[in-house]
């Protein structure tokens, strides 16, 4: 079964230094993360009176 990341593995990946790992349940915590910030902007953006995400908002 795929996951349903919203996070692309190789461009994590491409951020590590040389010979550092990740492990999958990493990416599914990272993963997990940035979805908890998007919602968070949302309610934050909403709470604004706005519809569009700004920066400050995360």
């Amino acid at each position: 079964m795929a996951k349903d990341f919203v996070i692309v593995e190789s461009r994590v990946r491409e951020l590590l230094p040389e010979g550092m790992r990740l492990s999958s349940d990493a990416l599914e915590g990272l993963d997990a993360a940035v979805k908890e910030l998007v919602n968070r902007a949302v309610k934050r953006c909403q709470a604004n009176g706005r519809k569009t995400i700004i920066k400050e908002d995360f």
